[in-house]
């Protein structure tokens, strides 16, 4: 049986990524340019920035893509982008590089929903993973809880109702001057302090599955703005690691829930947030009280990459998912949009 190439493109946001993979799963290159350091002086990115720099970064990115594989244009079967959600500008650099590829090589073009891609990220990690699982997505703009039916299928049991857990991480990061991205930077701090020293609250929204942070976020700022008004210490390493507490408490005890009431024996994480270190702990500690398996990806395939976008092409290509060159950005993508 014949090896399947994907060559596969992410540019959603400010990572300019080109992947190679073989059938799916074996990476031969993952190059990844980021623009975090660009970004950090405006505290968040910046859109048109991040566009300009994808224009400037995919040539060569492409190019070395290509080498580290050491494959010819030619092996290429088909070609895998990010078409959504994400910043319409960045989304529209890597998605008419892809068309234009995909057009000059004669080959097919596959459009992949970023969300999906972070999902995908756990089939590269864990070689002997398949579906069905719970998913729990976590990133700046996203945070859902995901039952992964089969390599297509995906049925949303809970959403955020306001705040991503990604978003209010760096939120409460730039309220506290503690720079950009926030997520790192708490997790990290967060470690020095004592997670016990503030109560904040905890939203669990009755039997839903469902999430809300901007309470949480209202009662940190508030907090903050009492202890400076007041002229009091604000000990910013336990303010961290009780904020944080709070948040990886609610996402790990909803993601048990629906495993246990779904009577699965994995949990996945994906998303930038399954990075954080106390997240992986505390979700690790509750899902082993009941024999619950965690899987979750390695730091570089937490972040933005193209590989996942590969891996999750590969399973849109050989369930025949194609399109044409009417493929267009969609900022808000649906998660459960193939």
């Amino acid at each position: 049986m014949k090896d399947i190439i994907t060559l596969s493109m992410e540019s959603s946001c400010d990572e300019t990524a080109v992947a190679i993979l073989k059938n799916g799963r074996e990476v031969l290159a993952n190059i990844v340019s980021t623009q975090i350091e660009l970004h950090k002086k405006f505290g968040g990115v910046v859109p048109e920035v991040a566009s300009r720099k994808h224009i400037e970064n995919i040539d060569a990115v492409f190019q070395e893509a290509i080498d580290t594989a050491g494959i010819k244009l030619e092996d290429i079967d088909h070609i895998a982008v990010t078409y959504g959600p994400g910043l319409v500008g960045a989304l529209l650099v890597g998605l008419s590089y892809a068309k234009a590829l995909a057009f000059s090589l004669n080959i097919p073009l596959v459009g992949v929903n970023h969300m999906q891609g972070h999902i995908c990220a756990n089939y590269i990690e864990h070689k002997d993973l398949k579906p069905p699982f719970i998913t729990l997505v976590v990133s700046g703009g996203h945070t859902h809880l995901v039952e992964v039916k089969g390599y297509n299928d995906y049925e949303i049991l809970g959403r955020t109702r306001d705040d991503a857990s990604g978003e209010a991480f760096d939120k409460i990061a730039r309220a506290m001057n503690l720079g950009y991205p926030g997520g790192p930077i708490i997790d990290k701090l967060a470690k020095l302090g004592n997670k016990n020293a503030i109560d904040f609250p905890r939203a669990y929204i009755d039997d839903s599955y469902d999430f809300s942070f901007s309470g949480l976020k209202s009662s940190v700022l508030n907090y903050l703005n009492g202890q400076r008004m007041k002229n009091k210490e604000i000990i910013v390493e336990d303010v961290a690691a009780s904020f944080q507490e709070a948040v990886v408490e609610v996402l790990a005890t909803k993601a048990v829930k629906a495993a246990l009431e779904k009577e699965y024996k994995i949990i996945a994480l994906s998303g930038g947030v399954a990075a954080n270190s106390a997240l992986r702990e505390k979700i690790s500690e509750m899902a082993k009280e009941h024999n619950i398996e965690i899987k979750y990806p390695s730091l570089s395939l937490c972040t933005d990459n193209a590989a996942m976008i590969g891996c999750a092409g590969y399973y849109n290509y050989i369930n025949g998912k194609r399109d044409d060159m009417s493929l267009n950005a969609v900022p808000n993508l649906k998660i459960d949009t193939i």
